[in-house]
């Protein structure tokens, strides 16, 4: 079934992984390295720098994490997804755009929470779109390419923003091209959505009501009964809270971090690259390796993996190690989110995906509060990361447990369906 061709859908849809992710490296990359210098150059340590990164992140994600149920639960109606997609990627794009002109570090991180929960946002429908696109067999082999696309494609409006950072052509200084290649990602983030916005249709859905918002509204209760009554959901999603924590925090904070340890920012951006070119191949194998031994038990490896990443980024003090530490990441990062998402998809009922997928965005969106935090406090508190980093270990072993009993009971409903 998976070799098969792509579907026009499944390929408009993958596209806009390759189109959003491009944001998410200069997110990862040179947005908090430019951040970075406009705090320092009015008079802000590393370290606090880091903390305020660190805090603006988590509030900007907590915001957007109380609103996900509420927009999920609206988009399920027929011809809605589409529609409120399209808002907040209208804002995050405009806001994108606004960065260029930010004259100091607070506007730019006003403009930065804005740009952030317009992408945010966007992935709760987008991930929901996925039960449209394509059927459940094929859903580990359609999200594993999106992602691996998403890496690989992503790549190239980053490659050409630093080649115009480090070359400054065209009469560029530094900072007009960090702007430029700002720029450049927001337009290759737009372009690349239109295929979505073309071909994607929302083909499981609710019919209209007379009250939409307060039959939402009702609607979320009556859901989130549900998943305290299905325990293997219930304890996937708390499960998948704490270990996308962990992942989640690794991937926002670690240019800060490296920034702190005194990793050179040039080597930091060209080892996050080699994170995306080592995490293209990754994650497709992740869907290979789903299909043979099962995606509960690739997650619970990958997990193990990540607990290994943080024991060796506590003592990482070299451009050295932290290459491997990117490459180590590269191998795990897309796998694990792209058969978190598959799995979850496979769970949930499909006229509510929205819904559902916006209380799967909450945990993560909360998760994404609590990492970044973590990071911030012993920052500020211990004037040093590498503690906070460290304490990501509890994480992942936590939401190994949760993901261990999920395992568990769907694995004693399969024998009695049997």
């Amino acid at each position: 079934m998976n070799k098969r061709k792509f579907s026009k859908e499944e390929i408009s849809w993958i596209l806009y992984d390759v189109a959003n992710s491009a944001f998410t490296m200069i997110l990862t990359a040179t947005i908090p390295i430019y951040f970075r210098s406009l705090a320092t150059a009015s008079g802000i340590t590393e370290a606090h720098a880091t903390s305020i990164w660190g805090t603006t992140t988590s509030g900007a994600l907590l915001i957007l994490a109380c609103l996900s149920p509420v927009l999920g639960a609206l988009a399920d109606y027929q011809n809605m997804k589409k529609k409120i997609f399209s808002y907040f990627l209208t804002l995050g794009i405009i806001s994108g755009l606004v960065l260029i002109f930010a004259p100091n570090w607070i506007t730019f991180l006003i403009c930065i929470v804005l740009t952030r929960l317009g992408y945010a946002a966007c992935n709760i429908f987008y991930d929901a779109m996925l039960i449209d696109v394509t059927p459940n067999e094929r859903m580990d082999y359609i999200s594993s390419m999106g992602f691996a696309w998403g890496y690989i494609g992503s790549c190239i409006p980053f490659l050409a923003g630093i080649l115009l950072i480090l070359l400054t052509p065209f009469g560029l200084n530094t900072v007009s091209a960090t702007k430029l290649s700002f720029f450049i990602t927001m337009v290759w983030w737009f372009v690349l959505t239109i295929p979505l916005l073309k071909n994607v249709k929302q083909t499981h859905y609710l019919r209209p009501k007379k009250r939409v918002v307060s039959h939402s509204f009702r609607r979320l209760g009556v859901t989130f009964i549900k998943l305290r009554r299905n325990k293997k959901l219930l304890f996937y999603i708390l499960g998948y809270f704490f270990y996308i924590d962990g992942v989640y925090t690794i991937i926002s904070m670690a240019t800060t971090y490296g920034g702190e340890v005194g990793i050179d920012s040039t080597q930091m951006i060209l080892a996050l690259l080699v994170t995306q070119v080592v995490a293209f191949p990754f994650s497709i194998l992740s869907a290979v390796f789903s299909k043979k031994f099962g995606t509960m038990r690739v997650l619970k490896t990958y997990i193990i993996l990540y607990m290994g990443i943080c024991a060796f980024g506590y003592g990482l003090d070299t451009a050295l190690e932290f290459w491997i530490l990117a490459f180590m990441v590269g191998m795990c990062q897309g796998g694990i989110q792209a058969l978190s998402r598959s799995q979850f998809g496979r769970m949930i009922p499909k006229k509510e995906s929205s819904e559902y997928f916006g209380f799967f965005d909450i945990f993560g969106k909360f998760a994404d509060f609590l990492g970044p935090l973590i990071i911030s406090i012993c920052a500020f508190f211990l004037h040093s990361s590498k503690y906070g980093v460290l304490s990501l270990v509890v994480l992942f072993l936590i939401g190994f447990c949760f993901l261990c009993k999920a395992e568990k009971l769907i694995k004693e409903e399969n024998r009695e369906d049997f």
